[in-house]
């Protein structure tokens, strides 16, 4: 019998930790290979970690609602045949190979104990995020106790801290023995700043207490990155769609007899937004610290919200496809969040993001920046109201709200403004007579 470690896997581009959310299997329970054995969430994703091999699952090494790093030991398997615990470990160290199983009753509750903290002056090795995070925010790294594997620094250790507005610094540590001495009164500064301990809400009888899971985790922690980084500028535009929506209404009968599926408005939207930005390619931009990305792709982000979360999958090359190929896109992908089974490869490369935040009914929103995307684009509803035509006529028209947010880090007013004039004198000529579905 030998036994094998199953660790956490590179889940996607850039990914560099995951959550577990679930164990789908207990200590003793027989599987093969290639088994789901645990659901994992990682950038609003959840997959799952399969099993390199047929055997006995030995030992859950990490717990429901544990953040660990790719590569960190999730689990361990005892296999049949192969070399013995003890001749694996009489030919490598214990610290390459040994597990909890593997060591004797003594060092079982070792390895049990939490995750060692990382001595200072120690030398360490940090992710290029948490080197980015803490170089931006001017946070000495030597001075914060890590969560992940091993006392690693994660930048989710990094965001609680900035969150909590106690910043580490080199500084801030020369002059902590002067504070100490220091008359009461001149501690006003420090205690001004919250505390980085839990929010002391009171619950009341009656109220429900909903725990937070892997992906409300992610999504909170991607917010707060992007709002705490980007500095956020908003501009909306008005446009008149009466044409699109009188030849999208002339249509659709017929498209969803012969395609089997719904040619929404937001496909148009998607299509339009797509074209400019071939036109616009600074808006197809991201923020890199000493540079700015400029990507060639144009992969369009859309939010699919279900009852608990919210997904951003992403429709690869939108500009080199048809009205058709982005609404089977938007069908498919929507459907695969509803069913869970969206996967992480197609929540990965977005460049831009369109939200159709009019499904909700909304005329007017202040969209989140998708992090590290520079900006996001909200479709509102489409409404019919009054407008003065030329020659001073007034009609009903059917009008919309684009709304979009932006990283004035990346963007500046005049190529948002011309990107989204653009948009507007796309959408507004889109008819029958001059555009294909197809």
């Amino acid at each position: 019998m030998a036994i094998e470690q199953i660790k956490m896997p590179q889940l996607g581009e850039s990914v560099t930790e995951g959550t577990i959310e679930k164990w789908l299997v207990q200590p003793g329970d027989k599987v093969n290979k290639y088994d789901s054995l645990a659901e994992v969430n990682t950038d609003k994703v959840t997959a799952e970690i399969p099993s390199s091999f047929t055997g006995v699952i030995k030992e859950l090494i990490a717990t429901e609602g544990q953040t660990l790093e790719v590569g960190a030991v999730v689990c361990t398997i005892e296999t049949e045949g192969g070399a013995s615990s003890e001749e694996s470990t009489s030919e490598e160290t214990p610290t390459e190979k040994a597990t909890a199983a593997e060591m004797p009753a003594a060092e079982s509750k070792k390895a049990a104990a939490p995750t060692p903290v990382r001595e200072k002056g120690a030398k360490a090795r940090y992710s290029p995020a948490v080197l980015k995070l803490a170089q931006e925010n001017d946070i000495d790294l030597s001075l914060v106790d890590g969560t992940g594997n091993e006392g690693r620094i994660t930048r989710k250790d990094l965001l609680v801290i900035i969150e909590s507005g106690n910043i580490p610094t080199a500084k801030a540590e020369q002059a902590a023995p002067k504070a100490e001495t220091a008359a009461p009164t001149q501690n006003t500064a420090q205690a001004s700043k919250p505390a980085a301990a839990p929010v002391n809400v009171p619950v009341a009888v009656g109220d429900i207490e909903i725990p937070v899971t892997g992906i409300r985790k992610a999504i909170a922690a991607n917010m707060l990155r992007s709002k705490h980084e980007a500095p956020h500028a908003w501009t909306m535009i008005e446009v008149d769609v009466t044409n699109l929506v009188q030849y999208r209404d002339s249509i659709k009968n017929e498209f969803k007899k012969k395609e089997g599926f719904n040619v929404t408005y937001f496909a148009f939207f998607v299509k339009a937004v797509s074209q400019a930005l071939k036109e616009f390619p600074m808006m197809n931009s991201m923020w890199a610290g000493d540079k700015i990305v400029q990507k060639k792709d144009i992969n369009i982000s859309i939010a699919v919200a279900t009852e608990d979360a919210l997904f951003v999958p992403v429709i690869k090359n939108a500009d080199e496809k048809t009205i058709k190929g982005i609404g089977r896109e938007i069908n498919e992908l929507a459907g695969k969040v509803r069913a869970g089974k969206l996967k992480s490869d197609e929540m990965q490369g977005g460049t831009f993001t369109v939200n159709n935040t009019g499904s909700f009914g909304s005329i007017q929103s202040m969209g989140i920046i998708n992090y590290p995307q520079a900006a996001i684009l909200q479709v509102e509803s489409i409404v019919k109201r009054p407008v003065i035509m030329d020659g001073g006529m007034i009609a009903a028209r059917d009008m919309v709200n684009l709304c979009l947010s932006l990283d004035h880090r990346v963007l500046d007013g005049l190529v948002c403004g011309r990107f989204l004039a653009r948009v507007k004198e796309i959408l507004e000529n889109m008819t029958k007579e001059n555009t294909s579905v197809y």
